[in-house]
Order: C-alpha cells, then structure tokens, then sequence
C-alpha cells in the first residue's frame, strides 16, 4: 500500500504543476489575444498581418508536436508538465492491476438486490441528502423515474428542509456563530432531555467560554446564572469549574483551568450537533449506505481468502444470509444493539431476551423453548438441533446475551 500512497501523491503533485501551468499558458493567451485587439483597432489596416503574428506566436507556444519528434530539452512547458502527469497516473494504475488481479465476481451474488430496487433507490436518496448533495438527490429521483407521488419523494422532501436547517447550523458553528444552535437546543429540549442528550449543555457551556475569551466576564456571568441552573443535576461539578474558572480570565490558557478551553471544542460540538440532531429524525449520524460500502469493503480480503480456501477443499457453504467466519469490524462499525430473533423475527425483550446456544448461534428465549419442546427427540427430550448450524444442544446450555 505505500508504493500505491506514493503514486497517489506523484498525481496530486503532477496535477498541481499541470493546473499552474495551465492556468500560465491560458493568462498568455489573454494578453496575446488583447494586444493583438489593439493593434487591429489602432490600425485595421495591419489586419491580416496581426492576425498572422497571432498564428504564428500560438502555434510555437501551443502546438503539440508528434511523439517521435518531442526532444524532451525543447518540449513546450505545458505539453511535458501534461507528459508528467499521465506518467504518474499510468504508474499508479499499473501498479493497482498488479496488486488487486482478484475476480471479485466470484463471490458476489447477482441476485442479492433482486426485486429490491425501491430498497436501493431509498438508501441512495436519503445518502445524497444526509451529505447535503439537494441537487444531486432530485437528478437522480428524476432519472429514476420517481414521481412527486412517490413515498419516497414525499419523505426526501421533507428530509430536504431539516438537513438544510442542519448544514446551516454547522456551517455557523464553524464560523464560531452559535446564535441558531442555542435557538434549536431550546426548541427541542425535552427531546434533547428525553433523550439524555448534553448537546443543549454543551452549546450553553461553549457560548459561556466565548465570552470569557472575548474578555467579557461579567456577560459570561450573567449568562451563567440565566441558562446553568436546568442543568446542575447533571452537570453540577462541571458548572461550578466554569464559574469558578472567571476567576483566570485574562490568561485561562495558563490557569488550572486550561483543559475546559481545548481548541477542540468547536469541532466536538459540531460532531455532537449532527449525531443529535439525526437521532431526533430517528436516524444515525452516518449514513448507512456509506456505513455498509464500509463494511463490505473491510469483509472483501476476508471473504475472498475464505473463497480461496474452500474452493481449494472443493467445499461450499450451505447457510444462507450468514458467513461461516467473524469479520472484525472497530467498535463505531457494531450495531444492533437491539436484537432480533433470526427464527421468529421478533425483537427481544426483557421477558424474551437473546440466548446463545454452545455453538455460538443466537435466538430469543422462546424460540429456544418451541425448538426444545418440537426436538425429534421427543417432547420431554432435552436436546435439539440448532436451526443453523448441526450441532445439539440442550435449552439448560443456552446463556442470556446483553448488547
């Protein structure tokens, strides 16, 4: 992966020269142009003959000579700045067709999305506006042939204006402008509360270290006093760090409170803003379309080894929708915190929670119980037959599983 870093970076280097370089040649060509305007308004009877020159200047600055008679000490600026950067990116693409020469063909599943396409026209819909891309989002409803008529339309549409109210916010808070986002927190405060959210908290305690920053304590006090009190049965030790840090205000970054002010903060609270104000729309923070091209891209060498290994045993595996090895994935990529039993379908509950048999496969408690009591054994057998796999167990051996 690093020679394929390095190329990648050759091409942004290449590119930036071609870029300038281009930018140079066409600023020429404007004066060129210019000049030669003027000559033929001062005098229109030098016509034929500016015109002429002006030939004759763009054709040595600009004409591309044939490969075999470039010498490369009087190729022309442009055409070898160009030359460099067709070289880096033959390079990298040459060397990613040695690297990746995998099938991946081979252990795909055309029929996966079959019958399923509203599935992805809703995921690649709510994408584009999850990412801010409007535009992007009507084009591609339009060439999908989704009508105003459409579910789907109606809920993009309305998803349209909050996510325009939710880049407006971050793009203020970037601007270090938190008027709005202090607005909306108390728009949505029981949610927020509901919720166990510290996002209002948080934009309050922001707005009071601006203050402070601008040398302003006594607004900074004022403002504390007003908005902090909701919140000390939660954040009470932390309030009063904030009012006693008054104290340093001319030089808080030399004080024992110089962690509450880490240049971070701006950015936190705009990661923050986004993830809360998603999951009041009841969705995540990521997007899920770009969540599963994640995961999918992280399982493929895993996969395509396990492919290799079993084509090489001349074995197939027989489960559906279920891979026979784990995929190690980082903790922001684990999900389903909320389970739902793959026999019955059901959510678990508290009187139906999730129970791992010796195997490792997981069901919710009654379908353990219905699968005990219909063993071929017998009803009063204790042993059954896993629904997904051929060991035996018995009800007894499962263990309860907390997400």
């Amino acid at each position: 992966m690093d020679d394929l870093i390095r190329h990648s970076r050759a091409i942004e280097k290449s590119q930036k020269k071609l870029e300038d370089e281009l930018s140079s040649s066409l600023d020429d060509l404007s004066v060129l142009l210019e000049q030669t305007k003027n000559e033929i308004t001062q005098d229109p009877t030098r016509l034929q003959s500016s015109l002429a020159h002006l030939q004759e200047t763009t054709t040595k600055q600009f004409e591309k000579l044939p490969d075999e008679k470039v010498c490369k000490d009087h190729d022309k600026p442009f055409f070898r700045v160009q030359r460099e950067y067709n070289s880096a990116v033959n390079k990298l693409k040459s060397d990613i067709e040695k690297r990746f020469k995998q099938d991946l063909s081979v252990i795909s599943n055309p029929e996966a999305f079959s019958g399923k396409s509203h599935l992805l026209h809703r995921a690649m819909a709510l994408h584009f506006i999850r990412e801010g891309q409007f535009e992007l989002c009507d084009t591609f409803m339009k060439e999908s042939g989704i009508d105003d008529e459409d579910e789907l339309y109606v809920k993009t549409e309305l998803l349209k204006g909050e996510f325009r109210k939710m880049y407006s916010i971050m793009q203020e808070l970037e601007e270090r402008d938190l008027a709005n986002a202090i607005t909306w927190a108390r728009e949505n405060h029981e949610a927020l509360r509901k919720m166990g959210s510290s996002l209002e908290f948080n934009i309050h305690r922001l707005r009071y270290i601006q203050l402070l920053a601008e040398q302003k304590p006594m607004e900074a006090l004022m403002y504390g006093r007003e908005l902090f009190a909701p919140f000390a049965d939660k954040h009470l030790t932390e309030i009063k760090r904030l009012m006693t840090s008054m104290i340093y205000y001319r030089d808080i970054a030399e004080s024992p409170y110089a962690d509450m002010y880490s240049p971070t903060l701006w950015a936190d609270i705009r990661i923050e803003f986004q993830r809360d104000f998603c999951a009041l729309l009841n969705m995540s923070a990521d997007s899920p379309l770009y969540a599963s091209v994640l995961v999918g891209t992280t399982a493929l060498p895993v996969i395509m080894k396990l492919y290799k290994i079993m084509s090489a045993k001349k074995t197939e595996w027989s489960q559906q929708d279920e891979l026979p090895v784990e995929i190690p994935l980082s903790e922001d990529l684990r999900f389903h915190s909320v389970f739902a039993c793959p026999v019955s379908k059901e959510q678990a509950t508290e009187d139906n929670p999730p129970m791992m048999m010796p195997c490792g496969h997981v069901i919710c408690r009654e379908s353990l119980t219905r699968l005990s009591r219909s063993s071929r054994y017998g009803r009063n057998a204790m042993r059954f037959k896993c629904p997904y796999c051929p060991s035996e167990s018995a009800a007894d051996q499962a263990i309860q599983v907390y997400f």
